[in-house]
């Protein structure tokens, strides 16, 4: 073997180990969570979105949980590693209470709704920084719509294989976790008469949206390979997908979700998600039992929680047969009663059948907006709530 040779098989494997270490599945935990909130920062006199976000992450250095996000009014807390819902309760609340005195020093407010109610996108101010103007390079118009905000949870792992197994799991839940966190009902002072317009927003993105269905790590991995070699993604973070694999942190990102108007809907949400993954631990031959949905039937079915919310009928085989999603709901959760009382998760399954029963933040904008006729009011009812960490029904269906 010449020397030359010897320099191109070095150089090939140092290729190769690279490509290898970029997608590497990691583990860091089994089925332990990890939570991300996007919040809108709001200017106290207008209720408008307020460019403000370098002031916040400036004075707030002392919180490290508290990331800068695409817009300048936006930013993003998120927890640590957590055990379970009773951590990521805990360590939300002490994130948002610490960022709640800084915002009072600064006259800022703030609201995790999925929209808001009457801001423009073309008012807005993107982060100067190079990824988030490479974004807008791509896709242009379509990134600068996207002043919209989610909640993102993610599902510690054992190994990449598992990741896409759990992941094909809860491909089967997105109108569920849809319609329980609808909270995006007007968009740019319009009522879209959507139950949730966020996820519209992301569909144009041609990286965005449902994920295509893989059945292995290694069938992933070439697609991700693909993507990559044809110039449709440079990392894994530009995979905008309801969910998605995030090997770096060994977890299962579940990021179909509207943000949630207050802690007490998300931690019910983070329960429901955190449960479902239990059972599905346990129960993992239930995947085989069932027939991949079909590309248009789970379209379909998305498409009906976006517009009908919790109200939607779910396609439930290729014939065309529907049931109500609440039942579909409602069906789950008793399935799922054993392992909400092993993980002590009673409280949040007594919170997510109050959203059920007493309506989403979507519902709650609505209502407030057909008695005052005034976006103004609907901002404020959601920065009460945000503060509150309850719904505003909340006192009024006390016993």
């Amino acid at each position: 073997m010449t020397l030359s040779d010897t320099l191109r098989n070095v150089a090939l494997n140092f290729i190769g180990e690279a490509k290898k270490s970029e997608i590497e599945f990691k583990s860091n935990g089994v089925l332990t969570l990890g939570v991300e909130i996007e919040l809108q920062v709001i200017d106290k006199e207008t209720m408008n979105l307020a460019s403000r976000a370098e002031e916040l992450l400036k004075e707030s250095a002392h919180i490290d949980k508290l990331k800068p996000e695409f817009y300048l009014s936006t930013v993003e807390i998120n927890t640590g590693k957590c055990n379970d819902v009773h951590d990521v309760n805990k360590d939300l609340k002490d994130t948002m209470l610490q960022l709640g005195k800084v915002a009072d020093k600064l006259s800022m407010a703030f609201s995790t709704t999925g929209s808001h109610p009457f801001a423009k996108y073309s008012d807005t101010i993107i982060s100067p920084t190079k990824r988030y103007q490479e974004l807008i390079d791509r896709n242009q118009w379509l990134t600068r719509r996207m002043t919209v905000y989610g909640l993102h949870v993610h599902i510690g792992m054992e190994s990449g294989d598992d990741c896409i197994r759990f992941n094909n799991f809860f491909l089967n839940f997105i109108p569920h976790l849809l319609a329980l966190s609808a909270s995006s009902p007007f968009w740019q002072g319009t009522d879209t008469g959507l139950s949730s317009c966020r996820p519209t927003m992301y569909e144009a993105l041609p990286t965005a949206g449902q994920p295509y269905h893989v059945r292995s790590w290694k069938e992933f991995e070439d697609l991700y390979e693909t993507l990559k070699r044809c110039g449709s993604i440079k990392i894994i973070k530009d995979l905008w997908w309801d969910m998605r694999p995030s090997p770096n942190y060994g977890t299962l990102e579940i990021r179909v979700c509207d943000g949630c108007a207050t802690l007490y809907e998300t931690v019910a949400i983070v329960a429901f998600i955190h449960t479902l993954a239990h059972w599905f631990a346990e129960n993992g031959s239930w995947l085989e039992t069932v027939n991949y949905p079909p590309r248009w039937l789970s379209r379909e079915n998305k498409w009906r929680a976006i517009r009908h919310g919790l109200e939607a009928d779910l396609v439930v085989n290729t014939d065309g047969k529907v049931r109500l999603l609440r039942d579909d709901i409602g069906e789950w959760l008793e399935k799922l009663k054993p392992y909400y009382e092993k993980l002590g998760y009673l409280e949040y399954l007594d919170n997510l059948n109050n959203i059920i029963e007493k309506g989403t933040s979507s519902e709650r904008q609505r209502k407030i907006f057909q008695n005052s006729g005034n976006l103004e009011d609907v901002v404020r009812s959601t920065v009460v709530e945000y503060m509150l960490q309850k719904p505003q029904w909340f006192e009024s269906h006390q016993d």
